[in-house]
């Protein structure tokens, strides 16, 4: 039995090295899910009280509107139009999955259903989806690293999250793009079932704002219409500070 005893040794000493190795391992980088809820929480923090400007591109036309968004991730957002006087007044309200639009032009509360939140918001090519952050692409996807590239000569890491099988998302997949050095988001790419890219989100204009380093323009442009995009872009912002649960209500809603 002696001339084994070496053997066992030295693979329990192979053993004890590789659990000693695997944690260094796997601290030299943040894990894909990491980068996600990351770069998610850079742009939205717990809550955001911001006054964004959304301007709408088309062949045909231009329009810009001034709004007030305050959201308390992940259950509540409200979003007030401002300007022009057209749309002044006009809200959205989102509490868990349930959203309503007010339009002072008619005095009426509508109910949005869940089959309405892909459909664009206000005619832009953001979706209720986007503007309400029913979804989270933390929570709802699973994630995993593509090969890394670089933006303007930055390393930059790439997660791509698919929706877990019981996520009432309808992307196939979308592929993120965030700097390696502050996981700024750069990019997101949204592909339907059948992989065909829909539309490309892109963030720049990166400045300190609300105490943070934050890109405050995000800019939609759907693939499938060359000549549309949509521009958002953060005039102020206020990041994690406790918002009055009043502004979440139908009364608010309907208060100009």
């Amino acid at each position: 039995m002696r001339p084994f005893a070496p053997v066992r040794g030295l693979r329990v000493g192979l053993l004890i090295l590789g659990w000693a190795w695997a944690p260094i391992v796997h601290a030299q980088g943040p894990a894909a899910k990491d980068i996600v809820d990351r770069a998610e929480s850079l742009l939205w923090g717990n809550t955001l009280q911001a006054e964004l400007e959304m301007t709408v591109v088309t062949p045909r036309w231009k329009r810009t509107l001034t709004l007030l968004a305050w959201i308390d991730r992940p259950r509540r957002s409200f979003i007030r139009i401002l300007s022009p006087a057209k749309e002044a007044g006009i809200g959205s309200l989102r509490i868990g999955s349930e959203m309503w639009n007010y339009l002072p032009a008619i005095e009426r509360t509508i109910k949005i259903p869940p089959s309405m939140m892909m459909q664009p918001w206000m005619g832009s090519d953001f979706t209720n989806d986007d503007l309400v952050k029913e979804s989270s692409l933390t929570d709802d996807y699973t994630h995993r690293f593509l090969p890394m590239d670089s933006a303007a000569g930055a390393p930059v890491y790439v997660v791509e999250v698919v929706p877990r099988p019981d996520a009432a998302v309808v992307w196939g997949r979308i592929v993120l793009r965030a700097r390696q050095a502050d996981f700024i988001p750069l990019r997101e790419e949204f592909y339907d079932e059948s992989g065909r890219l829909v539309r490309v989100m892109t963030f720049s204009d990166v400045r300190s704002l609300g105490g943070r380093l934050i890109p405050t323009k995000w800019e939609m442009r759907p693939t499938a219409r060359p000549g549309n995009w949509t521009s958002v872009v953060l005039r102020s912002a206020k990041y994690d500070a406790p918002i009055d649960a009043a502004v979440f209500s139908q009364r608010n809603l309907q208060t100009r």
